[in-house]
């Protein structure tokens, strides 16, 4: 089986549709996939529901498919890096379901295990648990949080193999591990690609059984979201 797509484009056809879940790796500008965003921006599709910690920034990232209305809902933990995310959110033009960090991951994380819902504490009391069904263990009460699938999960990586076996670097790994384990179809953009057998097994982060499609993108564009430096 050929994993290895010529571009996002190409990596991304035959698969996404209007009205789908996609979920979206990275942590601020780190770790995101942006190839595959500019694709999907490009591809047309519409009334998406992104799953991401957080939407980018304006013009860049899923920054992107905001301005051109491509996203319906997002699913997040922060949002307060974008300006037009904010004006179609007060505008009534964005539905947003509001998780919290460690939640989300979770959420993912179950959701990519095959887990239906589990219960944690974070969020109750607030409005987090609202409508949630609640439940006391040794005393102490949860909230119990339905997990996350998507249709399909753009994620990024440092390096791969063509089997589809993913390396994170560092802090680039945040959360595209468990986007990856919740996509029932997952793209992966890659910086280095290497023959099958080349990893050592026990460096690989994300096996390739949940890999789908993968494309090489050699000279990926890393932005800094905000640049802070000390007086001299």
């Amino acid at each position: 089986m050929n994993k290895v797509y010529a571009s996002a484009r190409e990596a991304l056809a035959g698969v996404v549709q209007d009205g789908q879940t996609i979920a979206v790796g990275g942590f601020g500008l780190c770790g995101i996939p942006e190839a595959l965003i500019a694709a999907l921006r490009d591809s047309g599709v519409k009334q998406l529901t992104c799953i991401s910690n957080n939407a980018g920034v304006d013009g860049f990232g899923l920054g992107l498919l905001l301005e051109t209305r491509q996203i319906r809902k997002m699913i997040s933990s922060y949002v307060g890096e974008n300006k037009e995310f904010e004006r179609q959110y007060l505008a009534g033009e964005l539905e947003l379901e509001f998780t919290p960090q460690g939640t989300l991951a979770e959420k993912l994380r179950a959701g990519g295990a095959g887990i239906p819902a589990f219960f944690t504490k974070t969020g109750v009391g607030t409005v987090v648990a609202e409508g949630k069904e609640i439940r006391e263990f040794d005393g102490q009460q949860y909230v119990m949080e339905r997990t996350l699938r998507a249709d399909v999960a753009l994620v990024k990586a440092w390096k791969a193999d063509k089997a589809g076996n993913l390396v994170f670097r560092r802090t680039a790994r945040n959360f595209n591990p468990v986007c990856a384990m919740a996509g029932k179809v997952t793209v992966a953009e890659v910086e280095i690609l290497v023959e099958t057998g080349e990893l050592d097994p026990d460096e690989i982060h994300t096996p390739g059984i949940f890999v789908q499609r993968i494309v090489h993108n050699k000279h990926p564009e890393k932005r800094i979201e905000q640049r802070t430096v000390r007086a001299k």
